[in-house]
């Protein structure tokens, strides 16, 4: 194999680092293609962590915004279990 490589002439290896670059952009596409399909760029999210104990330590403005994102998380969650199931129902 090594004398198959330095047999090739000069120049080659640019080639390889375009194809592997290429794949690179490519996976990253993929990767932000499917976060965007799968609601990951919800800012709110950082609110699923605070419950109820956490009231003392917020705002009352940002405790209600915890409370209401909990409950759309709850209910986006139903939804994606019910989706799932039906899927599965299908196979």
């Amino acid at each position: 194999m090594s004398e198959f490589l330095n047999n090739m002439q000069d120049g080659w290896t640019i080639y390889l680092w375009l194809l592997f670059g290429i794949m690179i952009i490519l996976a990253a596409v993929w990767a932000i293609r499917w976060a965007a399909q799968n609601d990951q760029f919800d800012e709110d999210i950082k609110y699923v962590v605070f419950d109820n104990d956490d009231k003392d330590k917020m705002s009352p403005e940002e405790f209600a915004k915890a409370q209401r994102v909990n409950k759309e998380q709850e209910a986006l969650r139903e939804e994606y279990v019910k989706k799932n199931k039906a899927r599965q129902a299908e196979k």
